[in-house]
C-alpha cells in the first residue's frame, strides 16, 4: 500500500529551525516535539542558513531560474512540434 508524503508549509519550516537556532533546542529534540524526521531538519536548517526567508518559496512559487527553465522548455518543445510539422508537410529543414 502507497504512503502519502507529508507536505510542510514553509512557515512551519521556519519556525522548526527557529526552535533550532534562536531557542538554542537540539535537532533531536524538535524532531522529538513536531513529530518530523532529524535529516529533514537538518536539511531545512542548511537551506534556511544559505537563503533566509526565501528558502522555502512554497507550492507554485519558482525561482526566477526555474521560472526561466521551464519557459525555456516549453519554447524548446513548441519548437520541436513546429519543426514536426514542417517535415511531414515535406519541408526541408
Amino acid at each position: 500500500m502507497a504512503r502519502t508524503r507529508k507536505t510542510y508549509t514553509p512557515e512551519f519550516k521556519l519556525q522548526a529551525v527557529k526552535m533550532i537556532l534562536e531557542q538554542k533546542l537540539s535537532v533531536a529534540e524538535v524532531s522529538r516535539r513536531l513529530g518530523v524526521a532529524e535529516n529533514l531538519l537538518h536539511t531545512w536548517k542548511k537551506a534556511a542558513l544559505k537563503d533566509g526567508t526565501k528558502a522555502f518559496p512554497g507550492s507554485g512559487q519558482l525561482t526566477p531560474l526555474e521560472e526561466e527553465n521551464r519557459k525555456l522548455r516549453a519554447e524548446v518543445k513548441r519548437l520541436e512540434t513546429e519543426r514536426d510539422i514542417l517535415k511531414k508537410l515535406g519541408w526541408q529543414t
